[in-house]
């Protein structure tokens, strides 16, 4: 008969995650991770497996709790254009919060992982696929209702939403600074009400 586990599973997750996204995967040691996650090595592979497997769940776990927490939230709660807003209104005082500038988990992990790492340069390309099309849809809705301009295709402002996204949270890494970030997204945002006017008139 197996024991049951003697610690939170759900909690070692989670102290996991922040390993992992403090110090990066290759920084992160499975000694690194067994005493953030206040466990002992052999508990950490008997739940979860080697350090790929437990990365790999970590970040399943931080996109569902950051990313797919944000999407439901706003996306049925908000008119589209509004949603959008309130997405980088929220990532900027993130960013500008962020006293360790751990910056985005799913970001650090492309730029440090996916290059060298097929298995998962395609789980998170798939993330972004999720975010670009988050931001299409809203960009659609919003078109539909008169509230976004239609100068561009929903395709086009999605995919520039995508990279502002990225471009901040790799900038807030080193430059956590609310006038800059808040002046990256700005302009960016104005694009989903240029000319709106003139196509309303």
């Amino acid at each position: 008969m197996a024991r049951p586990r003697e610690f939170d599973e759900a909690a070692a997750l989670e102290a996991a995650v922040h390993c992992f996204w403090l110090r990066g995967y290759e920084a992160t040691s499975v000694r690194d991770l067994a005493e953030s996650m206040g466990i002992t090595g052999a508990s950490l592979y008997n739940a979860f497996g080697d350090k790929r497997s437990l990365f790999r769940r970590a970040l399943a776990h931080y996109v569902e709790h950051s990313f797919g927490a944000r999407e439901a939230r706003f996306e049925t709660t908000l008119p589209p254009r509004d949603a959008l807003h309130a997405f980088f209104r929220e990532i900027v005082e993130r960013s500008v919060a962020d006293d360790e500038r751990k910056g985005c988990l799913l970001v650090n992990s492309a730029l440090e992982v996916a290059p060298h790492d097929p298995e998962f340069q395609q789980a998170i390309a798939a993330v972004l696929v999720r975010v670009e099309a988050f931001f299409r849809r809203c960009v659609s809705a919003g078109q539909q209702r008169g509230e976004i301009s239609r100068t561009q295709t929903a395709e086009d402002l999605a995919r520039t939403l995508l990279g502002t996204l990225l471009g901040l949270r790799v900038l807030a890494r080193s430059r956590p600074e609310r006038e800059l970030l808040e002046g990256l997204v700005r302009p960016i945002l104005a694009l989903l009400d240029r000319d709106l006017a003139l196509e309303r008139g």
